[in-house]
């Protein structure tokens, strides 16, 4: 039971981080499209945002393996 668990673990965040990342991205193209001139301030913002949203998954493979050994 212990594998399904971290399989499930792990599987959502993969899906949430890709639709997390998928929703910065496409929000951040929107924008330089509609204010060019902004065009680096919003990529570096948007660089940040998608770091801080990989973070997610690291995290579940951590909890993951800590089903799987503990």
């Amino acid at each position: 039971m212990k594998y399904v668990a971290a399989a499930i673990a792990a599987g959502l965040a993969a899906l949430a981080t890709s639709y997390g990342n998928a929703k910065v991205i496409s929000k951040t193209v929107e924008s330089m499209a509609r204010q060019p001139e902004l065009a680096g301030q919003l990529r570096s913002t948007m660089f940040i945002g998608v770091g801080l949203i990989e973070a997610v998954p690291i995290l579940a493979i951590v909890v993951a393996f800590l089903i799987l050994f503990v």
